[in-house]
């Protein structure tokens, strides 16, 4: 088998990029200091392990002033609490589906809607979870991704050395294995959660199931929202059209859905400036009418923030009052799509416009709704139009109809985002993802599956036809993620953060049983449109089980057939074996060695291409992975073939480039890593150091570019001398990459430069050897030149002999289906079919 990439891939250093240290005395006598210890290990250091070692919780936000915290507190009314803010349209009427049996019920339930709206939104979801945010990004996905950056539950061994920096923001655990018998009580709990995570394949499984259980909810939530949200807004027209059926108001949300719909390829970012100031003219719209009703109506109704209104309505209620926690938990939908969409906010700006901006405004719109349904309670089915006074009734109905349309746009891009995030892992079938903005990488449109949206909540509209039965399939959706929030955010509290084990357990068990009593809630009326989302989900969670479950698979399988290193040799000196003009790319999912298409297309086709690349696109547990990070190469034995292996590393928030920019950067970051092997090698031979060299530096860093070059070659000669010394003496140290030549600086212009003699003195290499290795740069630049040909390995993947009749059943027919009628990789990559070549191969597993 091919040995593994090793060491990890080089970055800039911002602190190292200054004038003052490019010249500084300090700098050189650095370089030259000698010391004593084992053989030299140069080592590469990887800019993200200073990102992975920073605390969470800092995403990409950094530390930002007030200017920009009040501007993204601006922008974040608009996107994320569209859902939220429309809650008061529906939440009586769903709460109340018998009627109002006694006054005082309605100070029950306002005392429920307030303490649940305070428990599950504020301090649930805005100041606990949104700390146990991605680098930035939110929801049970960003949640998973957060745990399987400090353990291994990935279900795909695809696991490398050089991902650790990236998938740990701990180094703790990692690094100080000798120390642990002195590690505290909750890192030794940490420590135990990790193993048990790593070790324990039913908790993995039972970890990804929860996550695309809450996963296929969200989607599911993505054609509910939009279905109760703007059929409610549209009821209000019965108000000044009494005349109007519910046929008709249902027709005209359908219609309404379909506009909806429709728009969502030209991308939020397009509207994105509108949304705000609408969603701030109906927040001020519905506190001010709610202080008017407290006023005109029964302010008493404020006696409601007495939480032993609760327990009267539960004891003068019973099972019905039980029964209705299905329609007070709709005060707090749009939670999810909150935490979901943190991506371009930070969490001060939305704690800000959170606290001072929704918060008060829906609290009034509830309290004034209850003191309208005092002295009006038959008025309960249509509570908000019916408590709005009638010269605002247009505004009013113009401002709801907008604010839910922004309400479902959050939730649609929240699908978008999610959907986007499973493929990027593995466990979603491959659809096309367009990315509808230069400025924001989170926003995408996936048109099959805003096709399959749209369907969904115009037929669910025409089927309920009642905002009461979408309530109830929506609350289902809302807990349930819910419900899975609370056990992630558990693990994350025992393995990232290390809270005290009290706090943890106070934590589960306050959330984990209110939740679970709503959740009882909402089951008790399944048969009355709960089992809407059940359905949805489960078609949504097969789909993902399926596709997962065979990408693992065959994963597993091609891992067990690499190439070794003998049959490599064996195929690379066969005779009738011809080397072809151009740089060939075979792609494949392993990044361990090489595929077994490859011997396959060499026995077929005994043709290679003079340059070949093992490309191997991965993503990581993390949102995005800086560009400079993006390539590990490894050459693979013997040399003079021209032979390597490339992982490409993507965050799940990375969008793939074009195959022709794909192409460039990965033969730019292939000369550097060419140079740089040579380099180190060529450096290190003559001193016996074993050079540690796993992949590429990607641009110029380390020297202000204010410097001269003689100054800049002169610190880089210490530095050369200093690693001979080491290397001399026995010193083991790191070199960092600002330690290195810039692209710019040439070896033929080192040679003009400076002297032989001083060269030789600095590097211990000839000008002959630069003279080489600038040769093979130029080589591989040249049949880049002369054509790149994509190489995919098209594996028809079938169920073993004797197997199960499920997994027959599962691999032979339903992942087929679903292989056959989703986009295949060259489509995703979008390569130009002359440059196509597909190697047939067939698995079984």
């Amino acid at each position: 088998m091919a040995q593994p990439l090793q060491g990890v891939a080089m970055s800039r250093n911002p602190s190292c990029c200054s004038g003052e240290e490019a010249l500084s005395t300090l700098d050189l006598e650095r370089a030259l200091g000698l010391g004593l210890g084992a053989p030299t290990v140069v080592q590469r250091q990887d800019s993200l392990y200073r990102d992975a070692s920073r605390a969470g919780g800092g995403g990409q936000h950094g530390q930002e002033g007030w200017a920009r915290t009040l501007r993204l507190a601006f922008q974040c009314v608009g996107v994320l609490y569209g859902d939220i803010g429309t809650s008061p349209l529906y939440v009586y009427s769903s709460t109340f589906t018998d009627g109002i049996q006694h006054t005082d019920d309605l100070l029950g339930v306002l005392s429920l809607i307030v303490y649940s709206f305070l428990l599950f939104t504020i301090i649930k979801y805005v100041y606990i979870a949104l700390r146990a945010n991605d680098d930035g990004d939110g929801g049970t996905f960003a949640l998973y991704s957060l745990i399987s950056r400090h353990a291994k539950v990935s279900l795909v061994p695809n696991q490398q050395a050089e991902d650790e920096l990236h998938m740990s923001k701990s180094s703790s655990v990692r690094l100080r294995p000798a120390v642990q018998q002195l590690a505290s009580p909750a890192e030794r709990r940490a420590q135990w959660v990790k193993e048990l995570l790593e070790t324990s394949k039913p908790v993995r499984v039972t970890l990804f199931v929860l996550t695309i259980l809450a996963t296929a909810m969200v989607i599911s939530d993505a054609c509910l929202t939009p279905a109760i949200s703007v059929l409610s807004a549209v009821g209000g027209l019965k108000e000044k059209a009494p005349n109007l059926n519910t046929e008709q108001v249902v027709w005209v949300t359908v219609g309404v859905l379909v506009a909806l719909f429709s728009v969502q390829r030209f991308g939020t970012d397009k509207v994105g400036y509108l949304f705000a100031p609408v969603v701030i003219l109906w927040l001020l719209l519905i506190g001010g009418v709610g202080v008017y009703n407290l006023a005109a109506h029964d302010v008493g109704v404020l006696r409601a923030f007495n939480p032993k209104y609760i327990l009267d309505y539960f004891r003068r209620n019973g099972r019905h009052g039980w029964v209705s926690l299905g329609g007070v938990l709709l005060c707090f939908t749009g939670t999810e799509a909150l935490f979901a969409d943190l991506g371009c906010f930070s969490v001060r700006s939305i704690q800000l416009s959170f606290g001072f901006g929704l918060v008060p405004a829906v609290l009034l719109a509830y309290s004034g709704q209850a003191a309208f349904l005092r002295r009006y309670p038959d008025q309960v089915a249509d509570a908000f139009y019916g408590s709005t006074p009638q010269l605002l009734f247009w505004p009013t109905f113009v401002l709801a109809l907008a604010a839910s349309i922004i309400g479902s746009q959050a939730m649609i891009s929240c699908a978008f985002a999610t959907i986007s995030h499973s493929q990027a892992m593995g466990c979603f079938p491959r659809v096309k993802i367009l990315h509808t903005s230069k400025q924001y990488q989170g926003q995408v449109y996936i048109p099959e599956v805003n096709f399959l949206l749209g369907a969904a909540a115009c037929v669910v509209t025409l089927a309920a036809r009642d905002t009461v039965v979408i309530g109830e399939a929506h609350g289902i959706c809302v807990v349930l993620v819910m419900l899975i929030t609370t056990l992630l955010l558990t693990v994350v509290m025992l393995l990232v953060w290390r809270v005290n084990v009290l706090w943890v357990a106070l934590f589960f068990c306050v959330f984990a049983s209110t939740e679970s009593v709503y959740l009882s809630s909402v089951l008790y009326k399944f048969l009355h449109g709960g089992y809407i989302p059940v359905a949805m989900s489960a078609v949504l969670m097969a789909v993902m089980g399926v596709w997962h479950y065979v990408h693992v698979r065959r994963y597993k399988y091609e891992l067990e057939r690499t190439v070794s290193v003998e049959r490599m040799r064996e195929l690379m000196a066969a005779r009738e074996l011809r080397r072809v003009p151009g740089v060939g790319l075979l792609y494949t999912d392993l990044v361990q060695g090489i595929p077994p298409v490859f011997p396959h297309l060499i026995d077929k086709i005994p043709s290679i291409h003079t340059v070949v690349l093992f490309v191997s696109v991965k993503h990581l547990p993390v949102p995005h992975v800086d560009p400079s990070e993006r390539f590990l190469f490894r050459q693979v034995e013997p040399r003079e073939h021209k032979l390597f292996r490339c992982v490409a590393r993507y965050g799940y928030r990375d969008r793939l480039e074009e195959a022709r920019d794909f192409v460039a950067c990965l033969v730019e970051r292939l000369q550097y890593y060419v140079r740089d092997v040579n380099l180190y090698g060529a450096a290190a031979a003559t001193t016996g150091a074993r050079v540690s060299y796993p992949s590429s530096r990607c641009d110029s860093m380390g020297m202000a570019k204010s410097a001269s070059y003689a100054e800049r070659l002169q610190l880089q000669r210490a530095r050369s001398v200093a690693m001979q010394h080491s290397a001399s003496t026995g010193e083991r140290r790191s070199v960092y990459a600002e330690e290195m030549l810039t692209p710019a600086e040439s070896f033929s212009e080192m040679g003009t430069m400076a002297s032989g003699r001083q060269l030789a003195v600095a590097v211990k290499m000839s000008l002959e050897e630069m003279a080489r290795i600038e040769e093979e740069q130029r080589f591989i630049q040249r049949e880049m030149e002369k054509g790149v040909v994509f190489i995919f390995g098209e594996s028809e993947v079938v169920a073993r002999p004797h197997s199960s009749l499920l997994k027959r059943l599962v691999v032979n027919y339903a992942y087929s289906f679903l292989r056959r009628n989703c986009r295949q990789g060259d489509k995703m990559l979008a390569i130009p079919k002359a440059q196509l070549l597909k190697v047939g191969m067939s698995y079984e597993i």
